[in-house]
């Protein structure tokens, strides 16, 4: 019996040391689960805000497209300007057709 009691106080350290490397170990897969959590987070994050940037950019398309703009224009200010006739259309789609303010716009 003498000797069956300091046989127990190495167990309980063993234990103890077991119970500590346990402990640490889940600690860390709790982490990497909180990590991944707020990774799932931030992408579902960003996801919504590049949606949420693409349906304002469709709109505003749709909006520089419905502008009336006379051909006209675009080829004054594409020639005048040396710029590609593209340039030329969105800016003046962006100022509602008016060639002036377009013009301006690339002067200032």
């Amino acid at each position: 019996m003498a000797d069956e009691e300091p046989a127990r106080a190495p167990d309980s350290k063993d234990r103890q040391q077991q119970s500590k490397a346990l402990d640490k170990i889940t600690d860390h897969v709790e982490e990497r689960q909180l990590d991944s959590t707020r990774v799932q987070q931030a992408m579902a994050s960003i996801a919504a805000t590049s949606d949420a940037d693409r349906d304002i950019q469709r709109l505003r398309e749709k909006e520089l497209a419905a502008v009336k703009i006379d051909p006209a224009h675009i080829d004054v200010i594409a020639n005048e300007l040396e710029i590609d006739r593209k340039i030329a259309e969105r800016t003046l789609r962006e100022h509602k057709g008016d060639a002036v303010a377009a013009l301006r716009s690339f002067l200032t």
